[in-house]
């Protein structure tokens, strides 16, 4: 089955979230980073598409109802082409709070030297390609870093049409998701999870 959904929002953008809202009006998986630990072989693919290959979309995202975050937010572009019908969902926050948010939970992990585990070195070269490519070179910096986020946000509101693309926050829940995919709004609170706090105590950012 094809995508139903494009998340086009990058990460901190309460992307993990999303994907447990979508898993459940969609019965299906939502492609996040998470699914890259669990499939270490899509680490080459993401990888190609940082280095300009060609990536054959259907086969990398069978099996799932959406994607959201990085890395398929920086190829939304790739992917609303490969699934026309599909929406193009772009979620936001305010960038001073999306910057306070990246830098204490991914920066803050993508600043560590890189593991000596084989795959997990893969992986953070491959995050890095496609920061450097799809996004910015320093973004550790404040200043690129948000320069970069607006950009991104901005380029997708004027390519996206407007009947296909659904700007979300933090605190919209669920009706502008169910409105895009004709779906009728669950009766229970929209999920809340993996909050900066959380991200440094899983990847032990923080003391427990």
């Amino acid at each position: 089955m094809a995508l139903q959904l494009i998340g086009a929002g990058v990460g901190r953008t309460g992307t993990h979230s999303l994907k447990i809202a979508l898993e459940q009006l969609l019965g299906r998986p939502c492609y996040h980073m998470f699914e890259v630990l669990q499939h270490p072989d899509h680490i080459a693919v993401w990888q190609a598409a940082a280095d300009g290959e060609p990536v054959d979309w259907h086969a990398l995202m069978s099996g799932y109802a959406a994607a959201v975050d990085w890395p398929p937010a920086s190829f939304w572009r790739e992917l609303a082409s490969a699934y026309p019908d599909a929406p193009v969902l772009l979620s936001v926050r305010p960038a001073d709070e999306w910057w306070r948010s990246a830098d204490k939970t991914i920066w803050a992990v993508s600043r560590r030297p890189e593991p000596d585990d084989p795959t997990m070195a893969s992986q953070m070269r491959m995050v890095k390609s496609i920061l450097a490519a799809r996004f910015t070179d320093r973004p550790f910096d404040e200043g690129p870093s948000k320069a970069a986020y607006a950009k991104h946000n901005a380029e997708v509101r004027a390519s996206v049409p407007a009947e296909r693309l659904v700007e979300w926050q933090p605190g919209d829940g669920w009706e502008p998701i169910c409105n895009a995919l004709g779906l009728p709004v669950p009766d229970e609170p929209f999920p809340h999870v993996n909050t900066s706090a959380e991200f440094q105590q899983m990847l032990g950012l923080l003391e427990s």
